[in-house]
């Protein structure tokens, strides 16, 4: 995450001072996930781009940091009182693809530049794609279409995907079977925030599967390792990226042995 925003500062820098040659001060609106579930990713966004602000030396950029709370709506709110309120010239730090959703089309229509750290919807790289619109981190297919590659070249003919129901979560398995190059035995949608994978893990019991691939961010991937390993199903795992982030990895101990993950 600190490497990302110190390759985004220059950029921010590049086009903030381009957009706003004649100001006296850059002024920047970070709105990131600070508190509930996934909110070590705000964490590391916020501590990560404000010591590049810094090492940068520079004394002419303000930053102005609010929690979103994992909350679209809140997300939105707080993204138009930056910009109503206090004329931001930038907007950055959102973690979440529906919370992206929710904010950057609008305010890069109304003229101010965003700057994504993290989240990377498909529909922002493609359909939606806007000129105020810079990602320094990722498309959300690329690490997913990774794993679908490797699994592919390792043989593996029969794998079940799961992803929470979200924009990254669409996206995730699009990605994976854009590189798998073939059939899979089945897409399993969960809900944002849920806990409890026992149909889950049922359905994938009862299946003809030879593997599982999953991308379950935060607390979401820690639930389901949890009771993976307890559930006594006994399938290769795979994941991509934040399946197995250092939080998760932490939370679940020997759940993660032997799982692979790009």
């Amino acid at each position: 995450m600190k490497k990302f925003a110190n390759i985004g500062l220059g950029l921010l820098l590049t086009t903030a001072m381009t957009a706003v040659a004649q100001a006296e001060e850059v002024k920047i609106g970070m709105i990131t996930t600070l508190s509930g579930g996934g909110s070590h990713l705000g964490v590391d966004v916020r501590d990560g781009f404000m010591l590049a602000i810094e090492r940068s030396g520079r004394d002419d950029i303000e930053v102005l940091i609010q929690d979103d709370a994992n909350r679209p709506d809140l997300a939105r709110n707080l993204a138009n009182e930056f910009m109503q309120r206090d004329n931001v010239d930038i907007l950055t730090g959102i973690i979440w693809s529906n919370l992206a959703m929710a904010v950057v089309p609008a305010a890069t229509r109304q003229g101010t530049f965003y700057l994504s750290p993290n989240a990377g919807p498909s529909d922002l790289a493609g359909r939606m794609c806007h000129e105020n619109y810079f990602n320094v981190a990722y498309q959300n297919d690329n690490m997913h279409g990774a794993m679908g590659a490797y699994m592919r070249e390792q043989g593996f003919e029969r794998p079940i995907l799961m992803a929470p129901n979200y924009p990254a979560g669409t996206d995730a398995l699009a990605g994976f079977k854009h590189l798998y190059e073939s059939d899979v035995v089945d897409e399993i949608y969960t809900q944002m925030g849920q806990t409890d994978y026992a149909a889950e893990i049922a359905q994938i019991r009862a299946s003809d599967a030879d593997s599982v691939f999953f991308f379950l961010p935060g607390g979401m991937g820690i639930s389901f390792m949890k009771q993976w390993e307890n559930s006594g199903v006994e399938l290769p795992i795979f994941g991509a990226a934040f399946s197995f982030d250092e939080i998760i990895i932490q939370a679940v101990g020997s759940a993660a042995i032997g799982a692979m993950n790009t």
